[in-house]
């Protein structure tokens, strides 16, 4: 059986924290263990939302809605002197990617008190999601599901399974100059990249008649 190069030198997954301004990475959360199954799903983003609209039907008017759902597998039991907490801070890491940050809320607070508003709440960080070098993914978590599976004498989290559901940030989301967009883009191309490497002839499917 052949095994891919990269099998004997495997890189991580993980998240990646990013300041939505400067671009640079705030946080990096990996995966202690790489996923088994990825699924993703995919739904295109016509113009005709009515059947026989023939104007519209080859029309798209934005990239594909992309969404991917894996688990990510976290054990401390093997090396606990490494984890005096527990997965309690990597857990914490990867739930507060979808939090406001407490100096936020105690923000809007005081401007709640002082009778304000905020029109437009601070940018949160962008979340990016690495899966080796040729995805390197803008998301935003739409699921996030924990199951703590043993613990140690304080209760802490010492094995636990992390069920994710993201959704591609697209250029539709940010913009083609947000660093995201940017991210996007890169990411967008590398398919294309592979769709032409393509080349089979028509024969191999059959010739059809137009």
């Amino acid at each position: 059986m052949s095994t891919f190069p990269e099998a004997l030198h495997p890189v991580r997954g993980g998240f990646v924290l990013v300041d939505p301004d400067r671009g640079t990475a705030l946080r990096t959360i990996p995966f202690q263990y790489n996923p088994d199954t990825l699924t993703r799903t995919l739904q295109p983003q016509g113009i005709g939302k009515e059947p026989g609209d023939r104007l519209e039907a080859l029309r798209l008017k934005g990239p594909a809605q992309e969404q991917f759902k894996f688990d990510a597998e976290f054990d401390a039991a093997a090396a606990p002197e490494k984890y005096p907490d527990g997965l309690h801070p990597v857990l914490s890491a990867l739930e507060l990617s979808i939090y406001p940050t407490v100096r936020q809320l105690q923000h809007e607070d005081t401007l709640a008190r002082n009778g304000q508003i905020e029109v437009a709440p601070l940018e949160s960080p962008l979340l990016v999601l690495v899966l080796g070098p040729k995805r390197v993914v803008p998301v935003r978590i739409t699921e996030f599901s924990v199951t703590e599976e043993l613990f140690d004498g304080a209760l802490n989290p010492v094995r636990a399974k992390v069920g994710i559901g993201v959704r591609v940030l697209t250029v539709d989301d940010l913009g083609h100059q947000h660093h995201g967009g940017v991210l996007y883009l890169t990411y967008q191309g590398r398919k294309e990249g592979f769709a032409k490497a393509v080349t089979n002839p028509i024969s191999d499917v059959g010739t059809p008649k137009v």
